[in-house]
């Protein structure tokens, strides 16, 4: 596959990882906060949220869903003995001094604050300070104590199991921020997931449909020691509690930047806007770009045995599919349909109407990307079931072994179910997302003489005898195998033990 230059900032720390790392003396000291201050603050902090629940409530009821009622004086006070027992909350949480930089915009004026990086369930820290309503799961409702809180901000809330949830849920901003501040300001943070800090991910579009200035807001957790993180492969949700009560303070700075005022453009296409909110926040942050989203994040955090090894190519190809509307829905029973088809051309390549046509999809300029990365001799025809491949690949990156079984049947001789060498080179470049592989190798390690071909049923074998094949087995660009065949040390003169 091909790829273009525009992901290379996806390159360095997956911003869906948070890795923690202590030293003897943070062990300690967090051995004896445990069994003295974690327990006092637990309490606490658990006091205030009981506390908080029966004002929450009392504010809660009677009210419409669909119109703001007037504040009335004991509504008024309801949520000003709110914002004190949230704040006296975290404040037993660790949280003593929040440094708040700028100045908030008042809602009349803008009625969207758009807020980033978004990596932890603190973050909520802001939200209750202003009583911003918020964008989240309907299920949250259903939480006890927490989901009473929630709902008393007045929520926009996504009903996932609804499948025209997306287009409610930008119609519910809109009518909110279009009513000249008759609602509370709508705090949304665009990245639409938790990461690690390490940069931006891309926004949503749905903060920036509305077409209205907003009032971008950074987040920063100058800590030491990053407990506060919480994202898809790291600490758990009560770990990141017990770590962060164990800290004798937890800093945190909330920035409140300039309002941004979108051009005629900007209001025209939203993720134009989105885009350039999030430099600007970037810029504020002091944080690289990431051309990542939440949609990408199963390709970056693959595992296994023939995990993606480079996945800047195919995250890619996955943000053309979702453009297409060909990631949602998609089953395995629809990929073996594919990879039946496929199977049924013998090879054949086909140009872009060819593949418009096999897909059942008008020609357009994102289909034509779509075919232009599979285009390999750049003469407008690509072997369809490169595409297949790939396509498995980002619906299912942590099954990597059901993605070349489905390749081996779309390349398998009928008779004895051997696929040559050249042709398994083509398969797992696509699902490694390399260049370049040689696996002269991996066919000399092979049991009996080196034919040139192997079987679906004898690479499986050899994979799971050999777990690290991709590291000791595969030469490709820009990686040097760590093994020559029958010694157990490196080629060219390097040396590696086989456990690095």
């Amino acid at each position: 596959m091909k790829s273009s230059n525009s992901r290379a900032s996806t390159v360095g720390r997956n911003p869906f990882v948070h890795e923690l790392t202590f030293t003897m003396t943070e062990k300690i000291k967090i051995g004896l906060m445990s069994v003295t201050v974690f327990p006092v603050r637990l309490l606490l902090v658990s006091f205030f949220m009981l506390l908080a629940w029966p004002f929450a409530f009392t504010a809660s009821l009677g009210r419409s869903e669909f119109v703001m009622e007037p504040q009335s004086w004991w509504r008024r006070f309801i949520d000003l003995c709110l914002r004190v027992i949230m704040r006296a909350m975290w404040f037993c949480g660790g949280f003593h001094w929040i440094k708040v930089k700028g100045e908030r915009a008042a809602p009349s004026d803008i009625p969207i604050l758009t807020v980033a990086p978004h990596s932890s369930y603190f973050d909520a820290i802001p939200v209750t300070m202003t009583m911003c309503s918020i964008v989240t799961k309907l299920e949250s409702r259903s939480i006890p104590v927490w989901g009473t809180l929630i709902s008393y901000i007045r929520p926009v809330f996504v009903f996932r199991s609804d499948q025209d949830s997306r287009r409610k849920t930008v119609e519910e901003i809109k009518r909110r921020a279009r009513s000249g501040g008759e609602w509370p300001q709508i705090m949304i943070f665009p990245e639409g997931t938790c990461t690690n800090r390490s940069g931006l991910i891309l926004f949503k579009a749905g903060a920036f449909i509305p077409g209205l200035p907003v009032q971008p807001v950074v987040l920063r957790y100058p800590n030491k020691l990053d407990t506060v993180t919480w994202t898809w492969q790291g600490p758990g949700a009560f770990k990141i509690l017990w770590l962060t009560l164990c800290q004798p303070h937890n800093p945190m700075e909330i920035e409140y930047l300039p309002i941004y005022t979108p051009s005629d453009e900007e209001k025209e296409n939203p993720a134009l806007f989105a885009n350039n909110v999030r430099k600007l926040m970037a810029k504020a942050l002091e944080l690289p770009l990431k051309d990542l989203s939440f949609e990408d994040r199963e390709i970056s955090l693959a595992r296994g045995p023939l995990h993606i090894w480079d996945y800047s190519s195919l995250l890619e190809f996955n943000q053309l599919l979702c453009r297409l509307g060909l990631r949602a829905g998609r089953t395995d029973t629809e990929l073996e349909e594919l990879a039946r088809r496929a199977r049924k051309l013998q090879g054949d390549r086909l140009g872009l109407e060819d593949f418009a046509q096999f897909l059942d999809l008008p020609v357009t300029d994102t289909l034509a990307q779509v075919h232009s990365q599979f285009d390999q001799h750049g003469d407008g025809q690509i072997d369809i079931r490169h595409y297949v491949i790939a396509l498995s690949t980002v619906h299912r990156p942590s099954k990597s072994m059901e993605t070349l079984k489905l390749a081996f049947k779309m390349y398998e001789n009928e008779e004895n179910g051997q696929v040559l060498e050249e042709d398994l080179t083509a398969i797992l470049e696509i699902m490694l997302g390399v260049k370049e592989l040689d696996l002269s190798v991996l066919f000399l390690s092979l049991d009996g003489p080196d034919t040139g071909k192997i079987t679906y049923d004898e690479l499986h074998r050899f994979i799971e005898q050999h777990p690290h094949i991709v590291q000791d087995y595969l030469d490709f660009e820009n990686h040097p195998r760590k093994f020559c065949v029958g010694r157990p040390q490196s080629c060219n003169g390097n040396n590696h033990n086989k456990d690095d």
